[in-house]
Order: C-alpha cells, then structure tokens, then sequence
C-alpha cells in the first residue's frame, strides 16, 4: 500500500512539474529514481501515463484521467492531515523566490528576513535578476513580478501593491537648466533612462481622461540600473523617471528635487506569483501572506515627498 501512494505522490508530481528532471530537482531525489516509480506505476496499471519528448512529459488520455482522480485522493489524505494538526504546522524548508534586483533587495528581501526569523526550520533562497523567470522549469515557489501579468492559467496572483513614479533632477541640475514649467518643457531637458535588451522603458503620463500619454525628453544617457539611473540623477546629469520607493530618500534628504508627482505619472501594479497546484504548503501560504502584509506599507513610505512637487513646481498641460 506504502509503494502505491509514493508512486501516486510522485506521478502527480511529474504531471505537474512536466518533467522527470524537474520532480526529481523539487522531490530531492535523482531523475532515475522517479524513472523507475513512474514505470512501475505504467506496469501495475497496465496503461501508459505520459508521452515523453525531448523536453516535456505530456500527459497521455488515461494519464489525464489516472492525474484527476490521484488528485481527488490526495486531497481527501491532506484534508484528514490538516484536521487533525488543527493549523499548527509551522512553515519549513527551503523557500524559494525569483525577484527583480532592487526591488527585491529594498522590499522583499528585509520580508523574507523577519520571516526567516521568526521560523527556525524556514531556509529561503533568493535570486535577484530582473528578467522573467519560468517558475515551473526552474522550480521557483514564488515570484515577485512588476507589470501586466501575462494571461495563464498556470500561475495563481495576488497584487501586493502599486509601484507610483516620479520624475525628478538633482537641485543643482535645475539651477543649471531651470525647472520644467510644462509638459512640452521636457523636450528641451536631458533625460537619464532604463534601457533593457534595446528596449528604452517610457515616460508615461496619465492623461485626464485615464489615458496614457508618453512624455517626450532627450535621453542621452540610457542605463540598464535603477541604481545607476539614481546615482547620475543625483549627480546631476538629467531628468529621470524612477519608482518612488527608490527616491523617497533621496528628496527627504533634499538630494534630489520632484519635478512631477506620481499622481500624475501610470503607475504599475506588483504582483506575487505561483505555481497553481492542489495544495498550498505551509511556508509558501505564510511567505505570501507576509508580502501581502508588509509590502504595502514600504511603497507607501515617503508619499508626503512623492505624490506632489511643490505648488511653485506644478505642471500645467502645456502653455497658455
């Protein structure tokens, strides 16, 4: 009976990984191993279960319905567990999570560490790169994820907040150039943009009638970091368009100055994401909730500097 349930286990395992290579990686155990539990399983059963391709492992017609009902049973198995341990399982582990770099190292990473205290057993790996990673072929538990979520039905979401831009210039900057007093003023300024793969990132205003509106600025200087973009900004080199978490400091230290709010400027929406599976464990559920819970107040911090320029500094849609 003990043989049936771990080749259950490991079959639905693979069905939802899409690879022996990948159940193995997430199960901890060598690619052979589930090899051989997967074909066993084929041989009691008398069917086969998957069509093997050179990268996936699809499942087959009896497979399909074979993978519904191992669903239904485990369930029903985690549904007695969790009755009887009346909610005191405590998150343990390896976590891991995909993150954009500087948003990562600003906002989630100091989540990740309280939560790494509070739970002894919870070992939580990070990576930090800003490109978009495969959660189910790099067997990542969660991702943070900035922008339009693409439309899948194999990753669960929920929004963790709104990331609100502003544009700003060093003090020394405008003295030198003067301040932006329109939108048709921006043409006239050098601007500091991110640029990833040939892609220059816009300048996007938020138009009166909820429209986007794309603010035109000489970018002369085109960086791949935000952390580079803010450094020239401070230093004086232009105009640049950056979250508002990443510059809050710099303008209540009065290093740099806000040329144009944030509740003028689109702003994106931030997401957690995962895998869509039949059962939620333990330190994933808890991860999420504590990104749902703390993330929220760090890209509020600092709104009294970042939603409005001064009265003086206010633009107008264009000359009279």
């Amino acid at each position: 009976m003990n043989e049936r349930l771990d080749g259950i286990s490991v079959f639905v395992d693979v069905a939802e990984a899409g690879s022996f290579a990948l159940a193995a990686q997430r199960l901890g155990v060598t690619r052979s191993a589930v090899g051989k539990i997967i074909a066993r399983l084929e041989q009691r059963l008398g069917v086969r279960l998957f069509v093997r391709t050179t990268r996936r492992h699809n499942l087959t017609e009896d497979g399909q319905i074979y993978y519904e009902r191992c669903l239904r049973a485990l369930a029903e198995l985690e549904a007695a567990e969790e009755a009887f341990e009346g909610g005191k399982r405590e998150p343990s582990g390896r976590l891991r999570i995909s993150v954009p770099v500087l948003f990562g190292r600003h906002c989630i990473a100091p989540v990740m560490l309280r939560l790494m205290q509070r739970f002894p057993s919870l070992q939580i790996e990070m990576s930090f790169n800003d490109r978009v990673a495969d959660l189910l072929e790099e067997g990542y538990d969660l991702a943070v994820r900035i922008g339009t979520l693409p439309d899948t039905g194999k990753l669960v979401a929920r929004r963790l907040g709104v990331q609100r831009m502003g544009i700003c210039a060093s003090p020394d900057y405008l003295a030198r150039h003067g301040f932006p007093s329109h939108r048709e003023d921006f043409a006239r300024h050098t601007g500091i943009a991110y640029s990833s793969a040939g892609r220059v990132a816009p300048w996007q205003l938020q138009g009166v009638s909820g429209q986007k509106e794309e603010i035109k600025v000489d970018c002369r200087l085109l960086l791949d970091d935000l952390q580079a973009i803010t450094d020239a900004t401070v230093a004086g080199a232009g105009l640049a368009w950056l979250p508002c978490w990443m510059i809050w400091h710099e303008l209540h230290n009065e290093r740099l100055s806000l040329v144009m709010g944030a509740d003028q400027l689109v702003a994106t929406d931030i997401h957690v994401v995962w895998p869509h599976a039949r059962h939620l464990p333990s330190k994933v559920r808890t991860a999420i909730d504590a990104l749902v819970a703390e993330v929220p107040q760090m890209l509020g911090q600092g709104d009294g500097y970042v939603l409005d320029p001064a009265p003086r500094q206010q633009l107008g849609a264009g000359r009279n």
